[in-house]
């Protein structure tokens, strides 16, 4: 990249306001009032999910009310992830000529590499493992993700600093029954913080924060320099916020099947993620697709591609499907990270061909 990115560091947010920043310092970029930039994120206690997933399937509202855990929705996709001041997120926002114009997939190794690089200076041997993870003896410390929106790119990522694993599996539903048959232990042993692996040598915030600008620095070539939150960005992000971020209504946009009738759902999972369709047919002998929920842990780029995709399959013949589906993603520029048109095919198809389940109203 060999360029000079401006850093900037918010201070503890509460989960929302965090992402709503996401949003402003993306727009703002792509208007050029902002330069390329990395962010440090620090979260109060917040279950986050992934931009196309379902709010009630992932997080256990419950028990976050009860143990003081918000909730929020982020903007970028992927899996829900629990996160408290015990992990340090950070964030590149560049312009896609920054790295010369690479694919989706070469930019997020390319920054993978270089955290995991950095990582490495505190002393420990963390590597990048596809697609968007870095480990350390297997074990996952870091995950990432990010998207283009037009000529802007925003990738992010955490640090597993410290974790407190009851709090994790309690928050989230998916983990919690992944490992429930193993218990509190195996599901510790899934992940690994920079405490358990350095114990009284464990570094500062701050000092997480030097070596992966060492590390951009060093693999990437940034130029890195400290500046603060412009007046623009508070006040964009607060905007957001207020009108949409912040609002319980976006935190449960997607939060089931389509109501009201008879739905089938379909599962395809692949190496980039699961994704799951809901369909109900309409019209005589159920020929057309009525309503249509796509859902999963993946990332795709721009995010807004599965909301347009939904609607254009709403009303189409389902013989057509696969016409349908190939003329959208022909029509669409799509930076998918993770996932391909193919993989929703698959996902779709599977639903039509699933037996028919009664939803609620």
């Amino acid at each position: 990249m060999s360029a000079p990115f401006r850093v900037v560091d918010a201070g503890l947010r509460e989960g929302r306001f965090n992402i709503a920043l996401d949003q402003a310092m993306l727009e703002l970029h792509q208007a050029g009032e902002i330069s390329d930039s990395i962010r440090f994120i620090h979260f109060l206690p917040v279950a986050l999910v992934g931009r196309h997933q379902e709010l009630s399937t992932e997080v256990d509202l419950q028990y976050c009310r009860e143990h003081g855990i918000a909730v929020g929705r982020r903007i970028t996709g992927g899996g829900a992830i629990y996160l408290d001041p015990g992990q340090l997120g950070w964030e590149l926002v560049f312009g896609r000529g920054t790295p010369g114009g690479a694919p989706l997939g070469e930019v997020a190794r390319l920054i993978c590499e270089a955290a995991a690089a950095g990582l490495s200076r505190l002393g420990i041997d963390a590597r990048f493992r596809p697609r968007n993870d870095i480990e350390v003896g297997g074990r996952k410390i870091s995950g990432t993700g990010g998207f283009y929106d037009g000529d802007t790119l925003i990738y992010q990522g955490t640090v597993l600093v410290d974790l407190d694993p009851a709090a994790m599996l309690g928050a989230l539903r998916v983990p919690r029954a992944k490992i429930a048959k193993r218990g509190l232990d195996s599901a510790a042993q899934r992940v690994v913080t920079l405490r358990e692996l350095l114990g009284s040598g464990t570094p500062t915030i701050e000092q997480v924060q030097q070596a992966l600008l060492s590390g951009f620095r060093e693999r990437l070539g940034l130029e890195p320099w400290t500046d603060r939150l412009s007046a623009a960005e508070e006040s964009r992000a607060r905007q957001l916020y207020e009108a949409q971020i912040g609002r319980d209504e976006f935190v449960a946009e997607i939060g089931g099947p389509p109501g009201g009738g008879q739905v089938q759902v379909g599962v395809h999972t692949s190496a980039g993620g699961t994704i799951t369709s809901y369909l109900r047919r309409e019209g005589a002998g159920g020929r057309r697709i009525g309503q249509v929920l796509i859902t999963g842990d993946f990332f795709v780029a721009p995010p807004r591609l599965v909301f347009d995709l939904e609607s254009q399959l709403r009303g189409t013949e389902v013989e057509a499907l696969e016409a349908t589906v190939a003329a959208f993603f022909a029509a669409h520029a799509a930076g998918a990270l993770s996932v391909t048109a193919a993989d929703f095919l698959q996902s779709l198809r599977a639903a039509l061909a699933a037996p028919v389940a009664t939803s609620g109203a």
